[in-house]
């Protein structure tokens, strides 16, 4: 199951992504409350976005990124597009969703 859920929308040829990832973005600075050791740093390092193959925004997050990040961008397109949305951590993790534009 994707961790990425996908809605956008399009009007007066502008699309609307919204995206909310599902991800804990530690920062490496938190102490597990049990036995007081630091929670290892894992956070999401790009996000990258394409519409029907071609790239449309290229983001880079650090650890001040709050859990299970909500991302909002707009670009010019249309109803029917497939908009694809990636990313990766520090940890080498990864996932990508696809969803087309209403």
């Amino acid at each position: 199951m994707s961790t990425i859920k996908i809605r956008s929308k399009e009007s007066n040829g502008v699309v609307t992504v919204k995206a909310l990832i599902k991800h804990p973005m530690e920062t490496g600075q938190r102490k597990n409350t049990k036995t007081g050791d630091l929670i290892p740093a894992h956070y999401i390092q790009e996000v990258h976005s394409k519409a029907n193959g071609k790239d449309v925004i290229t983001i880079y997050w650090g650890p001040a990124v709050s859990k299970n990040p909500y991302l909002t961008f707009k670009y010019k397109g249309n109803k029917g597009d497939n908009v694809e949305i990636s990313w990766v951590d520090n940890q080498g993790n990864r996932d990508t969703n696809t969803g087309k534009v209403k």
